[in-house]
């Protein structure tokens, strides 16, 4: 029996999980035992909630009986950017006063175990390779498509993170001039694919049949505009809406651009799509595969699937925990 703790660091809330697994690494199952999470207070800074990380580490591992020599490393998963190498978190947009935290250091210097970073995306990639939809390929994507649109890449059975960490930031490419905004880029492929991205599409598109006097059923009036967001379009859609389905088939044509770069590119066996393409598929696909159809390449297309994240709502659980069982 292998222990495993793994951390989950968002602009939102914290997450602490404990794993185990059984025989060799290559073929085990990762078995979560407990998992605890927390609302992030930002306004209290870094300390206080790295501090708290640490002792709800310390009640776990009390309460289970498990003994700080029995874990065998510990895995950080958390929003870039950062230097993984270094084990550094450097500014996150989500995280504001988290410049420069030496987390790994940190984390080491008290619990005395192997620690390693990696930055969200980089994460659920080796999550979903080791214990989802990933298994058994050597080339891989694995797309956000969440709070923001980042890619992870395994490259020939390794994590590819480039240079300075910034690999499979495709978020940031622009699909258009105009539109959404996403990563800072008007019309970038976050922009359009993310759920930020999704519930500006639809205050604009609302906007529009407002003004000119239509009524539209997921919003009473332009006082309501700004409590729009992609869970509200979605559940609209699946129930008929046409300007509800109209924004996610927008939204569906830019996935398939994005995901025809990515084939032509990189070659990939399987490109998994996580979060608001799990829940809301069905009105995202059509529209995509039609975009790949036409606009990759017919050989490297030809070898690619596109495939819905198995790992669900646990998927920042088993991310953590990847990082820490993982070598890469």
């Amino acid at each position: 029996m292998k222990y495993f703790l793994g951390i989950d660091i968002g602009g939102t809330k914290c997450g602490v999980v404990l794993g185990n697994t059984k025989g060799d690494l290559g073929s085990a199952k990762l078995e979560i035992v407990h998992k605890f999470r927390f609302l992030t207070d930002l306004e209290k800074g870094p300390n206080y909630n790295i501090n708290r990380i640490c002792e709800s580490i310390e009640e776990m591992l009390i309460r289970y009986k498990v003994k700080m020599e029995e874990v065998e490393s510990i895995g950080i998963s958390c929003g870039g950017p950062l230097d993984s190498r270094k084990g550094i978190i450097l500014s996150p947009p989500n995280l504001p006063g988290w410049d420069n935290i030496y987390i790994v250091e940190i984390i080491e210097k008290r619990f005395k175990v192997k620690t390693r970073l990696q930055n969200d995306a980089n994460a659920c990639a080796l999550a979903e390779w080791k214990f989802g939809a990933g298994r058994g390929f050597k080339n891989l994507v694995f797309l956000t498509f969440g709070t923001g649109m980042g890619a992870g890449l395994i490259l020939d059975g390794k994590l590819y993170s480039g240079t300075s960490d910034m690999a499979g930031e495709i978020g940031h490419i622009r699909m258009e001039q105009s539109g959404p905004i996403g990563y800072g880029k008007v019309g970038s492929f976050e922009g359009f694919c993310s759920g930020g991205g999704i519930a500006q599409l639809a205050k604009m598109k609302v906007m529009e049949r407002l003004l000119a006097g239509e009524k539209v059923s997921f919003c009473d009036g332009i006082h309501k505009i700004e409590e729009i967001n992609a869970k509200i379009v979605s559940d609209a859609a699946k129930n008929g809406d046409e300007l509800a389905k109209e924004i996610y088939e927008i939204s569906g044509y830019y996935l398939g651009c994005g995901i025809s770069i990515l084939i032509d590119i990189l070659n990939p066996e399987v490109i998994i799509v996580g979060s608001i393409f799990v829940r809301s598929r069905e009105l995202l696909w059509d529209k995509a595969l039609q975009v790949i159809e036409k606009e990759s390449l017919e050989r490297s297309k030809g070898v690619c699937k596109v495939v819905s994240a198995e790992l669900g709502e646990n998927i920042g659980d088993y991310a953590a925990l990847a990082v820490a069982c993982n070598e890469y």
